[in-house]
């Protein structure tokens, strides 16, 4: 899942803070955060969240990363994650499946290249 990188900070710029998580959950966390370790996968997961709720949320996609892609109309603003290119509101615009399963909107002029 691409994400955006956030400054990393040295621990003691951090707060501890505890949560209580099932032992399932961190289990799972552990196995699929690799070499970062389950706590930074947890921070990167809430920043992605914070950021996406926000609207500061600017995900990097490739054209490796589209598996499909569908013809639809812009319902507002949106920008080709591909190009940066405005998609004006009521214009027709694509919308990219990517490896992830996320919708990514994009410009036809990246579609047709």
């Amino acid at each position: 899942m691409p994400t955006a990188t956030k400054t990393r900070k040295t621990t003691t710029e951090m707060e501890v803070t505890s949560i209580r998580l099932e032992r399932e959950l961190k289990d799972k966390l552990k196995a699929i955060s690799g070499n970062m370790g389950y706590q930074a996968l947890i921070r990167d997961i809430l920043w992605n969240y914070v950021q996406q709720k926000s609207g500061t949320y600017r995900p990097t996609f490739s054209r490796q990363d589209i598996r499909a892609t569908f013809e639809a109309i812009a319902q507002k603003d949106e920008r080709c994650v591909l190009s940066g290119e405005l998609i004006p509101e009521n214009s027709p615009m694509f919308l990219g499946l990517t490896t992830n399963g996320d919708l990514i909107p994009l410009s036809p002029q990246m579609v047709a290249a």
